[in-house]
């Protein structure tokens, strides 16, 4: 009989409960339980709290000892500081990768932004989600900087329902001109003025902090 490890399970734990927070099908604020959680996984409660202390790690659920287990509200302290982080990362992977940009970077952008354009006139938030992600990474490996990178990668997760809620609203299409914009500063060489519009394409999620 193949053995499975524990790890394996709490790695299946983790990956289910954080697409479900990421997803909405778990709300912000909403309490979490592990019993309630290992019954609709099919798995045994360890794995499940496992899964759990590493998303308050992550930051993606909050734990009071003896009180409440729940997803993290958008409006706390860690989401805001995971924005401003995220926000200042992606300028600086614009200001190092603009001088290193090519034709098919910047053709990459092009088409990464008309599937976006595409996806949230269909009201398709998740490919709006990922033509975004695909259009933004085009700078940050560009940018040649591997703490850039990891940086991105590790709080990316905690702003992630702030891009769906953007996405799913109207205002959201005005990203598409803002992707204009930033791919136009990147074809002329400004790697200052592409950083700037970087910055005030991610700003645009300040808004959603302090209206949730």
């Amino acid at each position: 009989m193949q053995y499975i490890s524990r790890a394996l399970y709490r790695d299946q734990a983790l990956s289910a409960i954080r697409a479900a927070i990421l997803d909405g099908v778990l709300a912000p604020g909403a309490p979490v339980k592990d019993v309630e959680l290992a019954e609709r996984l099919g798995l045994s409660r360890t794995p499940v709290r496992e899964a759990l202390a590493r998303l308050v790690d992550e930051g993606l659920v909050e734990s009071k000892p003896h009180s409440y287990t729940r997803v993290t509200p958008l409006d706390t302290a860690p989401v805001r500081d995971a924005h401003a982080v995220i926000q200042a990362m992606h300028a600086l992977a614009a200001r190092l990768a603009v001088p290193r940009m090519g034709a098919a970077d910047l053709a990459a952008m092009r088409a990464a932004n008309g599937r976006f354009a595409t996806a949230l006139a269909a009201g398709d938030v998740p490919g709006a989600l990922a033509a975004d992600d695909e259009f933004h990474d085009v700078a940050v490996r560009g940018s040649g900087n591997f703490a850039v990178v990891a940086t991105i990668e590790r709080y990316t997760p905690l702003v992630r329902r702030l891009e769906r809620l953007r996405f799913a609203a109207p205002r959201g299409r005005h990203s598409v001109a803002m992707h204009d914009e930033i791919v136009a500063a990147c074809a002329a060489g400004d790697a200052e003025l592409a950083a700037r519009l970087v910055e005030r394409n991610w700003a645009t999620l300040a808004d959603l902090l302090e209206e949730s």
